[in-house]
């Protein structure tokens, strides 16, 4: 008898623009996976090229909600965590991960705070510091570029990148948690994008790329997250889980592209679904 897999998605909500929850729940329910939420914030839109959106902090409510499922003795296969918005956030959260964790349980991290050489404008200089403590205790880290140099304290540079510094930033990264390390926006030249995997277990460091597309789109950290964390709960190795979220979001971009619609409503995701949830179950 196969026993559903069940994961805990623990991020804000935009309620228009795909990103956060009404990303994750939908990618990583579409491969099979039951898939809980915590909701840490509620937004109208998300913030990114949007003005005038509404904002209501939910940090009071996460130890509760935490409370209540453990009063009903509810098991996770995984904890997948975003975006964070207080280092208050960041400390329930890290909380969190030792109520909910049992043998077995995987916690991912996105440490979702910064992009393109700059820390987000709400977060204090010191915030990478509060992050990495969390990403300390995960199973996969997913960092950008940006979000990992700022992690191991170091000067942000712009690509394209060698071989050697991604590599470098790879093993450094794992050292942080002592496990998998997947890094995003990785490219060695002009024409392509992806993400570099690394398992400090086995040592092996694994690429995975596509046609860079122009423009920049919002929400695909978030998409690249959700189908990497629905691929490794549904038993896929690092490597194999790392293609499959480059492609299906690199798809996703293509779409959104090729439709020309508003950037800053995110990229169509849904219309891959499908295909995402045959590649994953194929195996």
């Amino acid at each position: 008898m196969n026993i559903q897999k069940r994961v805990a998605a623990i991020h804000d909500i935009s309620c228009f623009g795909r990103c956060s929850l009404t990303v994750a729940l939908p990618i990583i329910s579409a491969t099979g996976v039951e898939t809980a939420v915590i909701p840490t914030a509620v937004l109208s839109t998300h913030t990114g090229g949007l003005t005038g959106f509404t904002y209501r902090d939910l940090t009071d409510d996460i130890e509760k909600i935490v409370d209540h499922w453990i009063s009903l003795n509810l098991r996770f296969d995984a904890i997948y965590t975003g975006f964070l918005g207080s280092f208050e956030q960041i400390d329930i959260i890290s909380k969190t991960f030792d109520r909910l964790r049992s043998e077995g349980t995987m916690v991912i991290v996105d440490p979702v705070m910064a992009d393109n050489g700059e820390l987000y404008k709400i977060f204090p200089k010191d915030f990478p510091s509060g992050m990495k403590k969390l990403c300390e205790k995960a199973d996969v880290i997913i960092p950008n570029i940006t979000e990992a140099v700022m992690m191991l304290n170091e000067d942000y540079i712009s690509g394209p990148y060698t071989c050697g510094y991604i590599e470098s930033l790879l093993r450094r990264l794992g050292k942080i948690n002592g496990r998998k390390a997947v890094l995003t926006g990785v490219s060695f030249n002009d024409e392509e994008l992806g993400a570099a995997s690394f398992d400090s277990e086995t040592g092996k460091i694994s690429y995975s790329f596509a046609r860079r597309i122009p423009g920049y789109y919002h929400g695909t950290g978030d998409v690249f997250g959700s189908a990497l964390t629905a691929s490794l709960i549904n038993g896929l190795s690092l490597e194999k889980a790392t293609d499959i979220a480059v492609r299906f979001t690199v798809g996703s971009i293509q779409r959104t592209y090729d439709a020309r619609t508003d950037i800053r409503f995110g990229v169509d995701f849904e219309s891959g679904l499908k295909e995402l949830a045959e590649t994953v179950l194929k195996r």
